[in-house]
């Protein structure tokens, strides 16, 4: 798997250089802003990419722009984005061209090797991959009663919300101590309740996570 980076902060950089190569990941360029991110993807056609949200020069949003613009020129390349803290309308722009391969994760992830490789990888895969803190907040500021994801199960909530972070439906059974069928059933619940048109399930799971945030 080949990958480019988008990150000013050299430690950090350097440590996600590392973390990647002994897990047997090749960083194939790093960039410290958004122009260089640009250029680097267009010259090696990375497998995936991974993105810090705040970039030079006035560190807001310069990196999500330019993962924006490399999805609309590649809409197929998979883009990690690393966040300082959860920022709801970040994730939903992410999110909205409704394709999967999007990853959005705290940068206190990182740290936690194996999740962050493992996010890494489903993210590379085509999966959508949410870090479970954006979740688990999204979830508190959505209680509201006009809320439909108030027409949800408490089940059917705990099943979107690791949809949200990226689990297959073998995973979540595990997670959820529940067989496959289960998860499929509570899967086609939820998107009924939350109307969702016919489609893929792989889309239909994006659209779900949508739903999730910008309701």
């Amino acid at each position: 798997m080949r990958v480019v980076i988008a990150e000013d902060n050299v430690l950090l950089a350097e440590g996600l250089n590392l973390l990647l190569r002994t897990s047997g990941i090749e960083v194939v360029a790093t960039a410290g802003d958004g122009t260089v991110f640009v250029e680097a993807v267009r010259e090696h056609r990375p497998d995936v990419t991974i993105v810090d949200v705040r970039l030079p020069p006035s560190f807001r949003d310069e990196g999500l722009r330019a993962a924006l613009a490399v999805r609309a020129e590649f809409p197929s390349l998979p883009v990690l984005v690393l966040s300082q803290y959860v920022e709801e309308t970040y994730a939903t722009e992410l999110l909205s061209d409704g394709r999967g391969g999007i990853g959005y994760l705290l940068k206190d992830r990182v740290s936690r090797v194996d999740e962050f490789i493992d996010a890494l990888r489903r993210v590379a895969s085509g999966g959508t991959v949410m870090d479970p803190e954006v979740v688990a907040q999204l979830l508190v500021r959505r209680r509201r009663g006009n809320d439909p994801l108030g027409t949800l199960s408490p089940r059917e909530k705990e099943v979107l919300g690791l949809m949200a972070e990226g689990h297959a439906n073998g995973d979540i059974a595990t997670k959820l101590v529940v067989t496959e069928r289960a998860v499929h059933k509570h899967i086609g619940n939820i998107f009924a309740k939350l109307d969702l048109p016919p489609s893929d399930g792989g889309h239909r799971r994006v659209l779900a996570v949508l739903a999730y945030l910008n309701r």
